[in-house]
This record gives C-alpha cells, structure tokens and sequence, in this order.
C-alpha cells in the first residue's frame, strides 16, 4: 500500500514545503551541519545557529581546522557538544581522505564519527540523489501511522523494518525530494502528541490510523526510565568587575566546556562562606540566588545558587577557577545551557538566550534517536 504515498507526498511537498535555508542550495556540507543540529533541537531554534555556524564556518576545510573554544562556542545553545565534536574529526577525515568534499557513498558516510544511517542517508539522498532511507523520528510517526503498526518505534527492528519499506518505494529518480517531504509531513502535519491535522495530509485517504480512529495512539514507544537527580550548589564568585569560571573535565557530563563554579549538595548560607574559605579566598558578601533546574538526557539537576562577593584576589585560585571579564566570557568562553538563570547575574547572554526564537525550547522531552520528533 505504500507504494500509492509517492506521488501525492511529492505533489503536497512542491506547494506546501518550508523555506528553510539548508534547502535553497542542498549540498552535503549544509545538509550534514543542519541534520545534526536538528536532532534534538526544533526547526525554528534551528535557524539563527545554523546561519552562524556557516557564517564562521562556511566548508569542510575551515569545520576541521578551527580551534575548539572557538568550536564550541559557535555549538554554544545548541548542546549536545559531542556531536560538534564529532563533525570536526569526521571534517579533519573527509579533508584527508576526501579532498574536503563529503562521499557521496553511503557506506562511506556511514563509517565517518558521527554519522549514524539516518544522517547517512539524509546526506546522501538529498545532497547526491541516492535511493536510500533516512529514518527519523518523523518518518518514523508517519509510516506508523499511515499502516496502523502498534510496534515499539524505539526498537532497532522496527527502523530496519520502515527502511526496507522505504527502499521499496523511494522514487530513483526523485530521492532527495522524497527524503524530504517525509520529514516534512510529520513536521507540519502528522505531528506528534495527537495534534494530526489529518485534514490538510495528502494520505488521509490511505491513512490506516485515521481509517480506524486510533491517530492519537500511534506511534507507540517504550517509557523512558526515571532521570537520576542531582543537587548543585552554583556560585557566581565576584571579584570587581571579574567572575569566576572554570573548565570541566575532558571526559564526562558537559567535557571541555567551561562552568561557572559549583558543588555536589545544596549548601546553606555559612556552608557557603565555609567552602569559599577552602577555595583560598575571602568572602565579604553572600547573596542567596533563586533556584534553577535543567534536565539532561539521563541526569536531572535541580540547582541552588549563590552570589558571593571576594576580597581582592592576590593571585588566581586552586580548583582551575579563572577570572574574566563578563563581556569576554560572552564572546570567548563557551558556557552549557544549564547554567543560564546564574549567567543572567552577569549579564552574559549564552547563545540560545541570543536569539527569541530559542526561547521556551525544551531538551530531550518527545525526542528519539535519529531527528527531532516535531
């Protein structure tokens, strides 16, 4: 029955398609930058970070041999550094191996960091118009709910299932098209949490789930486990017109980045000044901050904070704090989200907190591995 999707889906993708800006022109660089920034963030969050990174970082040559404060502060907002991480060592391959221009073989983009068979397939199919799936979690919505099928989509056999069928159907000639139009009709239209505008799809009139009213419990998956809790105490350390930060640890939650000092544990008022004291400098002044949570993948923090006014530094402190200018630590030093509601006291705005469109983002909630589920 899949096969009678094909000409409708192109047809409703010609008139009804976003303009976004990885499409005017689909070449493999833009394609591969913008899948891997929209895996777990939303189109319209998207835009201003992609423009700036192609603004920095506008080819494969210049991705691999820029340095990685830089890297990662161009990432800043978007999270999920590693996977930046992992863009600059498969550029530094393509580079060496590849003349700076990505393959245009699945197979071979399938074996660069990163790249997983959804991004391989997204890149190969809409940039080289090779006949091959790319599964996300909105093709993944769609044909779950266009053939009725109650199976786990988080389960690997359930995307080997729907990338089969896509290769029965995907048109050779039309591939890049069809790619697309996949993803975009769950990203408008067959959207999640029950919202279907099932009346504006160009497959109502195939659409097994809406021929038997169960729309809104498809696609199934798993529970996700309980997120582990962790208690922090953050502190905004001010000397003058300098604050405090310091780099984490290159292995772990949040690697390489840089933080604004804090502790396992929700400190109270004379712990605080106790603490300050072993960090080898001399609180005048402590000012309890609200509180903030931020969720991870796996790990919940719910966070106190503190602002805590030092004597006059004679010499920088242990535990690798350094103290910088806001201004400087804005441009130059890239800060994680999950420190947002303290950077505020600073008046450092971080790269999501840059641009409106970010604004009301949620991490990691109806998300699956491969795109975004819109």
């Amino acid at each position: 029955m899949l096969k009678g999707i094909v000409e409708p889906l192109l047809k409703w993708y010609d008139t009804c398609r976003r303009i976004l800006p990885w499409r005017e022109e689909p070449d493999a660089y833009s394609v591969w930058v913008s899948e891997i920034m929209l895996q777990q963030t939303r189109v319209e969050a998207v835009k201003p970070f992609y423009t700036r990174f192609m603004d920095a970082l506008p080819d494969i040559e210049a991705l691999a041999s820029c340095e990685e404060d830089r890297l990662l502060k161009l990432w800043e907002g978007l999270g999920y550094y590693n996977r930046v991480r992992n863009m600059q060592k498969a550029a530094r391959i393509v580079a060496e191996e590849y003349g700076g221009r990505m393959p245009s073989d699945y197979e071979k983009l399938l074996k660069l960091p990163g790249i997983g068979p959804y991004t391989a397939g997204a890149v190969a199919s809409i940039a080289y118009g090779i006949p091959v799936p790319a599964v996300d979690g909105n093709v993944l919505r769609v044909l779950s709910r266009v053939t009725a099928d109650y199976e786990d989509i988080m389960k690997p056999s359930m995307r080997r299932k729907m990338e089969e069928q896509i290769m029965e159907i995907i048109p050779p000639d039309n591939a890049g098209k069809f790619t697309q139009a996949l993803m975009e009709l769950g990203a408008i239209i067959c959207v999640p949490n029950g919202a279907a505008k099932c009346g504006e799809c160009p497959l109502k009139d195939m659409c097994l789930a809406r021929e038997k009213g169960i729309v809104t419990e498809l696609p199934q998956k798993a529970a996700k486990k309980p997120r582990r809790i962790e208690q922090r105490t953050v502190f905004v350390l001010k000397d003058g017109e300098k604050a405090a930060i310091r780099k984490r640890p290159k292995k772990g939650l949040l690697p390489g980045l840089y933080e604004l000092p804090n502790t396992e544990g929700h400190l109270g008022m004379d712990e605080v000044v106790q603490f300050v004291k072993e960090q080898g400098m001399s609180p005048i002044r402590v000012k309890r901050l609200s509180d903030s949570k931020h969720i991870f993948s796996h790990v919940e923090w719910q966070m106190i904070g503190y602002a805590v006014w030092i004597d006059e530094l004679e010499k920088q402190p242990e535990d690798g704090l350094i103290f910088v200018e806001p201004q400087r630590t804005e441009r130059e030093f890239p800060i994680p989200a999950a420190f947002g509601a303290y950077t505020d006291y600073l008046q450092i705005k971080l790269g999501q907190e840059k641009y409106e469109s970010v604004k009301g983002r949620k991490e990691n909630e109806d998300f699956i591995s491969g795109n975004t589920v819109l």
